[in-house]
C-alpha cells in the first residue's frame, strides 16, 4: 500500500480526543499491535490549515504518544503519512484514508518548560 507524506508545516494541530488503545477486533476487544509488538494508539486531532479544518484519527505507536495529551493540547506530528484503504464486508465495499504518525508530541510541555527557564 502506498503511503503519502502529509505536510504539516502550515497546519495548527490540537488534540480533539485523548489517546486510546486501538482495538483490532471489536468483538473480542483485542488491542492492535505493530510488527514489533508495540501497542498501537488512536489519537484524534484537529488539523487546521488556512483553508480548512478537519478531525483526523491517527494511529500512533504507544511509545510515540506524549503522556500529557488532553483535549485542546497543541501538538506536533512527526512522520505523518496517509494511506488509501478499501475492503469488502457482507458484500459492501468501503474505502477511505488512514493516517499514521511516528509520534504525537505535546507543545504545551515545551511551552511551560521555556517559561520556567
Amino acid at each position: 500500500m502506498r503511503q503519502i507524506s502529509v505536510d504539516t508545516s502550515n497546519a495548527t494541530v490540537m488534540v480533539a480526543k485523548a489517546p486510546q488503545p486501538k482495538v483490532k477486533d471489536r468483538r473480542t476487544g483485542e488491542i492492535a499491535i505493530d510488527k514489533d509488538g508495540v501497542t498501537l494508539m488512536v489519537v484524534e486531532v484537529m488539523f487546521s490549515t488556512p483553508d480548512e479544518v478537519e478531525i483526523l484519527k491517527l494511529t500512533v505507536p504507544q511509545s510515540g504518544v506524549s503522556e500529557d495529551l488532553t483535549m485542546g493540547t497543541p501538538v506536533v506530528l512527526t512522520g505523518l503519512v496517509a494511506s488509501a484503504w478499501e475492503n469488502e464486508f457482507n458484500g459492501q465495499k468501503r474505502h477511505g484514508i488512514a493516517f499514521r504518525a511516528v509520534a504525537v508530541t505535546s507543545l504545551a510541555a515545551a511551552g511551560s518548560a521555556s517559561k520556567a527557564a
